[in-house]
């Protein structure tokens, strides 16, 4: 089981993921032999022997995500699998203006591709905010959990608001609305990555108390 969903396309730098096991292996011997086996684009950094009632999931505070976007005049082949290319200058202030209307604890059914009836889409966004490194703007986002295809939904929309698409007030209308889908356009996945999964202790400590 992992702690956090990621689609088809995203990458993670800390994803957790945790399974049952009978094991006689110590856990530097299990890292070597998972990565022997995984194929390339997949590396196990750590490991850990977890208690019994320890939930990968339930457990979690709080999970991290990136969005990179190369924001230039000219496209790089080296960052084209990990970043989305708009050539067009965005507005960095008016996208952090409204990084701030989707701080703290509201509906964000209109940033969800689709949804289960019974799920609630409420969600506590602690940390939202765009910065610029060089020719890239990067998004950051910090939830107790996410909706499906919130953060690229997200992303999407904010996007549309730094081109001059729609303004503040059309953000929060379509915010405000409530509405599955609404939000957008779904940006690609390969800008988007997963970089930290946040416990209540430093991960190993966690798991073995």
């Amino acid at each position: 089981m992992a702690a956090s969903r990621t689609d088809t396309g995203v990458h993670a730098k800390g994803q957790v993921v945790s399974f049952w096991a009978e094991l006689t292996l110590d856990t530097m011997t299990l890292v070597r032999a998972l990565n022997y086996y995984l194929p390339d684009d997949i590396a196990v950094k750590a490991a850990y022997r977890a208690s019994d009632d320890f939930s990968v999931r339930r457990d979690a505070l709080s999970r991290e995500y990136r969005y990179h976007i190369l924001n230039g005049n000219a496209r790089s082949p080296f960052s084209r699998r990990f970043a989305l290319f708009v050539p067009k200058m965005l507005d960095i202030q008016a996208m952090n203006e409204a990084c701030q209307l989707i701080q703290g604890e509201h509906d964000f059914a209109s940033f969800a591709s689709s949804l289960d009836d019974s799920r609630s889409t409420l969600r506590n966004v602690y940390e939202a905010g765009i910065e610029k490194k060089g020719d890239f703007t990067i998004f950051r986002i910090v939830a107790n959990s996410f909706l499906p295809h919130q953060v690229r939904s997200t992303v999407g929309l904010l996007i549309r608001l730094g081109l001059g698409k729609i303004g503040i007030a059309g953000f929060r209308d379509i915010m405000e609305a409530r509405s599955v889908g609404l939000a957008g356009p779904l940006s690609p996945a390969c800008g988007l990555c997963l970089m930290k999964v946040n416990y209540p202790k430093p991960f190993g400590e966690l798991a073995l108390s």
